[in-house]
Order: C-alpha cells, then sequence, then structure tokens
C-alpha cells in the first residue's frame, strides 16, 4: 500500500513539471499557462465526474451539453480573477524580479490549483447532501471546524484523508513545478514585454469579465436550464464559494442601523397591522403562512400577467396629476382598478421586483433578489402559481443575468425565461435590450401559445438612459429625441399596443392584468424619505375587477395579494400584504419605502421615518405641497408598528422562514 502511494504521489509531482517542460518555449508564459490549462482540466474533469454521476438527472435536459461551453466561461471568470496579477507581473517584470518574488509567485499559483482541487473533492458529499455546490451554506459551516471536520472525518474518513492528501501534494507539486518554471524560462527582452502587456492585460479583462456587452458573466450565466442540478454542475465550487462569500457583504441586518428585536415581537406587532382572521392562519413552523381564499368560482383560475415599467414615477402619469405623457395608461385607468395612491418600496428595479413578484418587504443593503439565501426555496409568485400547475414565465428585453434575476427567478419557480437572445431580427436593440414593443409582441406570441393557466411577468427596459427607442412611434414631447420624457411616451405607446393585441386573443378574457411601475426616476429630495417621489401608477384590469378609483394608500407588496382574491384560487402564502379588497373602510392604508438607510412607514398621512443611530421620527404628509412636516409628538402604536416591519423581513430572510411549504 505503501508503495502505492509512493508511486501516485511521484505521478503527481511529475504532471506539473511535464507540462512546464512543454511550454518552456512560450518564455515568461510558462508557467501562467501550466496554471490555466490545469485549471481548466480539473474543473472539466470534475464536471465530468458530476455528470456521470447524476447521469439520468443530467442527461433529462435535451441540451445537457451546454454546461461544458458555459462552465468554461465561469472557469474564466474565477481563473482571470485569481490568476491574472501574477501573470501580468510575469510579462512585466525583468527575470530578476520574477526570481526575487519567486516563493510569493510560486506560492500563489500552487495554491490556487490546491483550493480548486479541495473544493472540486468536497463537493461530491456536498451535493449529496444538499443538491447545490458549496455555497453559503458550506462557508457558514467553515465557522465552526472543530464540528464541521469532525463530522466530515467520521462520516467520510476516506474523503477527508484523501483530500488532505490531495491538498498538500498538489500544493507541494504546483510549488516545485513553479519554482522550476521561473528558474529555467526564456526571459524576452523589455520591448516584447512591453508590447505582450496590453494585449495580455485586455485578455485577462475578458476573461474575468466574461462578456462583450455592458454587463459582466455572473452566477446567473450559468443559470441556464429549468434543471437546477445542471445550472450547479455548470458553475465550479472555487466560484460557487467565493460568490457567496462576496455576496455576504451586500446582506446588511437591520440591527446594525436601526436597533434590535426579536423575531416573536415583530411577527406579534406586524399581526396587529394585518386583516387576516385567525382561523386563516396554518401552523406550520413559518410565520403568517396561511389560506386566502378567492370569493370568485371559477372553471378554470385566471392567468396573471404583471407588467413593471421602469421608473414612471406617478409625476409623469395624466390620470395622477403629471405631465401628459401617458396617454395609453390614462386610458388603462379607466378599464380597471386604478390605484391612485401606490408606492413603491425602494429605488431600484430589483426591489420592485422583491415587492411585486415575491411581496417581500424591503431591508437595508441590497434587495433578496440578490442576496444568497433567496436563490432557492423563497417564496415567490412563480413558486406559488407553479404549485397550482401555471405555466411561468418571465419576459423581458434585456439580459436576465443583471442583477442576478434569472438565478433568484429559476430557483424560485419561474420555469422559463425569454431575454434578449430569444429575440429574433428584433424591431431595435439597443444598450438595455430591445426595445419595449418588441418586449409586447414578444408576450402576446407566447401567452396565445399557453395551453394552460399561466403567469408571467414582464419587465420593460425603455426608460433607461441613454433613452433609445424606434423612430416614427411617437410625437417627441421635446428635443432632441433621447430623453426620458420621449421615453416614457414610448413606454406609454408600447402598453398601448400590448392591450391592443392582447385584446383580439382568446387569452385576453380570462386573464388579470397588472401594469405599474418598478420605481420612480432617480429619487431625490431633502426630506429624509421624500415620499412624492416613491408615488407610482398602477392598475389591475380583468373579470370581476372594479372599475373605480382606489384611493387609500396601496404598497407594491399588497399587489399579489389582491391579484389572488380575483383569480379564483384557493391558496397557501406566507405574504403579509394586504388583500386590498378585504380592507376596512376606516383604515387609510399604508406603505413602507426604503431610502438608502432611511425607512419610511406610512400611514394615511402620517409617516415614521427611522434612520440610521437616530431616534425614529414622525411627520405628517401634505400630498398638495409634497413636504413632510416634524410632528411634536409620535405616535407610540405608529412607531412600534413601523420598527416591526423593519425588523421583520431581515430575519424572515435569514432564519428561511418566507417560503411554501411542499
Amino acid at each position: 500500500m505503501k508503495e502505492k502511494i509512493k508511486k501516485f504521489s511521484s505521478w503527481l509531482d511529475c504532471i506539473p513539471q511535464k507540462i512546464n517542460s512543454m511550454l518552456s518555449s512560450t518564455g515568461p508564459f510558462s508557467l501562467p499557462l501550466t496554471w490555466y490549462l490545469c485549471s481548466f482540466a480539473l474543473y472539466l474533469f470534475f464536471r465530468l465526474f458530476l455528470t456521470l454521476l447524476y447521469f439520468k438527472r443530467v442527461t433529462a435536459e435535451p441540451h445537457f451539453y451546454y454546461t461544458y461551453f458555459i462552465g468554461m466561461r465561469i472557469d474564466a471568470i474565477i481563473t482571470c480573477y485569481l490568476l491574472g496579477v501574477p501573470t501580468l507581473l510575469f510579462i512585466l517584470l525583468p527575470k530578476k524580479a520574477i526570481i526575487f518574488a519567486r516563493h510569493f509567485l510560486a506560492i500563489w499559483g500552487a495554491s490556487f490549483l490546491a483550493f480548486a482541487v479541495s473544493m472540486e473533492l468536497f463537493t461530491g458529499p456536498f451535493m449529496a447532501e444538499y443538491d447545490l455546490r458549496p455555497d453559503r451554506i458550506f462557508f457558514e459551516y467553515l465557522k465552526y471546524p472543530k464540528e464541521v471536520f469532525g463530522t466530515i472525518f467520521k462520516v467520510h474518513p476516506f474523503l477527508f484523508v484523501f483530500t488532505l492528501f490531495i491538498t498538500v501534494k498538489s500544493i507541494r507539486a504546483f510549488y516545485r513545478a513553479g519554482l522550476f518554471s521561473i528558474l529555467n524560462y526564456n526571459p524576452w527582452k523589455w520591448w516584447q514585454r512591453l508590447l505582450t502587456f496590453p494585449l495580455i492585460g485586455a485578455l485577462l479583462f475578458l476573461g474575468a469579465r466574461s462578456s462583450l456587452g455592458h454587463r459582466p458573466a455572473n452566477i446567473s450565466t450559468a443559470m441556464f436550464s429549468n434543471n437546477n442540478l445542471l445550472n450547479e454542475i455548470t458553475l465550479n465550487s472555487s466560484y460557487s464559494l467565493l460568490y457567496a462569500i462576496y455576496r455576504t457583504k451586500h446582506e446588511t441586518s437591520p440591527t446594525k442601523i436601526y436597533g434590535k428585536m426579536s423575531l416573536d415581537l415583530a411577527i406579534e406587532g406586524v399581526k396587529k397591522t394585518l386583516f387576516i382572521p385567525q382561523a386563516d392562519y396554518i401552523e406550520n413552523g413559518i410565520p403568517f403562512y396561511h389560506r386566502q381564499t378567492s370569493p370568485f368560482i371559477r372553471s378554470r383560475p385566471l392567468n396573471v400577467v404583471i407588467f413593471l415599467q421602469e421608473s414612471m414615477g406617478a409625476e409623469f402619469v395624466g390620470a395622477l396629476g403629471g405631465m401628459p405623457l401617458t396617454p395609453n395608461l390614462d386610458k388603462l385607468s379607466k378599464e380597471g382598478m386604478w390605484l391612485t395612491h401606490l408606492y413603491a418600496t425602494g429605488t431600484r428595479t430589483v426591489r420592485g421586483i422583491e415587492a411585486t413578484a415575491a411581496a417581500f418587504l424591503p431591508t437595508p443593503g441590497s434587495s433578496v433578489v440578490k442576496l444568497g439565501l433567496a436563490r432557492r426555496n423563497f417564496f415567490t409568485a412563480g413558486s406559488l402559481f407553479k404549485k397550482y400547475n401555471y405555466n411561468t414565465m418571465f419576459i423581458y428585453g434585456g439580459m436576465s443575468n443583471f442583477d442576478e434575476m434569472r438565478s433568484f427567478f429559476m430557483g424560485n419557480g419561474l420555469q422559463e425565461i425569454y431575454d434578449e437572445p430569444t429575440f429574433k431580427n428584433p424591431i431595435m436593440k439597443g444598450t438595455w435590450g430591445v426595445s419595449d414593443e418588441d418586449l409586447v409582441i414578444k408576450a402576446n406570441e407566447v401567452f396565445k401559445s399557453q395551453t394552460k393557466p399561466f403567469f408571467a411577468l414582464m419587465l420593460s427596459t425603455t426608460n433607461h438612459s441613454p433613452f433609445e427607442f424606434p423612430a416614427g412611434r411617437i410625437e417627441n414631447f421635446m428635443e432632441p429625441a433621447a430623453n426620458m420624457f420621449n421615453a416614457l411616451k414610448f413606454a406609454d405607446y408600447s402598453i398601448g399596443k400590448f392591450f391592443e393585441m392582447a385584446k383580439k386573443e382568446d387569452y385576453y378574457k380570462n386573464t388579470l392584468f397588472l401594469v405599474l411601475a418598478d420605481h420612480n426616476t432617480r429619487v431625490y429630495g431633502d426630506e429624509f424619505v421624500p415620499v412624492h417621489k416613491f408615488h407610482i401608477p398602477g392598475v389591475i384590469i380583468g373579470p370581476d375587477v372594479p372599475k373605480i378609483n382606489f384611493d387609500k394608500i396601496a404598497s407594491q407588496v399588497d399587489l399579489l395579494p389582491t391579484l389572488l382574491h380575483f383569480t379564483g384560487l384557493t391558496t397557501e402564502h406566507p405574504m403579509i400584504g394586504h388583500n386590498l379588497m378585504a380592507l376596512p373602510k376606516d383604515f387609510p392604508g399604508r406603505a413602507f419605502m426604503q431610502y438608502a438607510e432611511n425607512n419610511g412607514y406610512m400611514r394615511g398621512d402620517k409617516v415614521i421615518v427611522n434612520r440610521n443611530g437616530k431616534d425614529a421620527q414622525q411627520f405628517t404628509y401634505n400630498e398638495k405641497t409634497k413636504k413632510l412636516t416634524a410632528d411634536p409628538v409620535i405616535d407610540s402604536e405608529l412607531k412600534d408598528q413601523a420598527f416591526s416591519h423593519i425588523m421583520l423581513p431581515w430575519q424572515l430572510y435569514e432564519r428561511q422562514l418566507y417560503k411554501l411549504k411542499n
């Protein structure tokens, strides 16, 4: 046995040196090329191993071989990021400097490759347990090394010893190969290195970015299939783990900003603001999990389409007293339930998505769309409607990996994604993707083809700098054509075209439509929370939806529960948004607004503002002047309600308590 281990050890030592020798003619590139070739070969080998290990599940996807092509992009990203600097040093520095730094450079490359090897070896048992590559869960377990490694040693003793052995041997082998290469390579002349440096620098930059577009590739790039296991295999474990660690810096607990409150107290405080009968709560360990029954009996539940508009604030909507830029939306306001006092929860598209498509309250830091623990098993409209046998889809004119939307959606119930690459011969393709006109044409074609109930989230792109849209569709509000006001008019034109097409199709009479904005344009103001800049349009149209002006205050988180009211479904879910059709007559409505680290809670015309390190303040909002006036006395009940709603969402996210039960 000892002899076999020695032979195996010698074989491992020889591989990098042999590769190095083969590449000796490449001068200063001999060692970096060895690193890159070994890393790509390593990742490919383990990807093939996982394919064979889960062969039946992998090959159930007809295009499973995409995993190898997309996987190479992921491999290039991590390799170029972590080996880019030493690669450039080999080109930039003369041989004397390289020899002086030989131990540092050799250890750098050896550590990267040994880390890659060990992570791939740990992947097998981790995937057997979680069906995922090592990610945040793996990282969090490493906080308890005694327990974790003790468990691995007991459950997988051979794997533990083998991984430790291979890791140590890999460091030794690659370190020795690095020293050998540095001491024996043929240096280039200074002018050769100078000419080569920009080219290699550009290649490394492109490799790390893995995209020629204005959005770099990210973890969503690997999410090409509804088969999540295949998406996981497409990644490599070095990338998945480091990306999970990177994302933790975007996670901000409100306790660091506003103070502390236990989950139990937060739940108690929020429950007092809801109008859910106690008998409807379902005790299953998930707070707020309850039954919602639609009062309408339907032979077939209604389709649901949410059309989210980019940056369309109330100030630009004629029917809300704003500028005359939205004649089509103004017309639709008379065809359904027009929400005259609807407020966005935040200032970015991902905030609008989390509130509208997941009914989730805002938190400081990043939206849950971009956070690791929400990548799967997190409640969304997609997961809800999928459970009730709907087809679920996301239709977007841009690249769906932007803001990690693709991974969030595909991990949480959206089965089909139609994004920029799926649009053939678009009318116009701009910086942010195809035009909104292309978007609505595509959506109508997709909806016509559906044979069972469907849920769709549509997201527009036109009203975004540099404001590109097809010519000849609208009469410009002002010149030059490429400005926000004209882009808004074109976005409204596309809304009108969508409904013009939809009304001619059979699906229209069986569909609920929600058209609303994700947020306003650039939010600014002297107030701690500029309330008027969170005011957005919204209208619900469909069977049995009353044609009224709904004048109570509403939040984006209220819209999904309200849509369920009309569907004909009896559902179970954890949402705390109000069903706007079931509010008491004397309740004025409430809304939530996250503005950087300032959090606003609005009920009627009263607004509680919580700020970083400051006591809560209460204001009265004047809708005419659009100003907040400080109140001399704070309503303690309102203050407690605001604080409960701030403390609740992060704890639900962190403890993974916002999800559906199987």
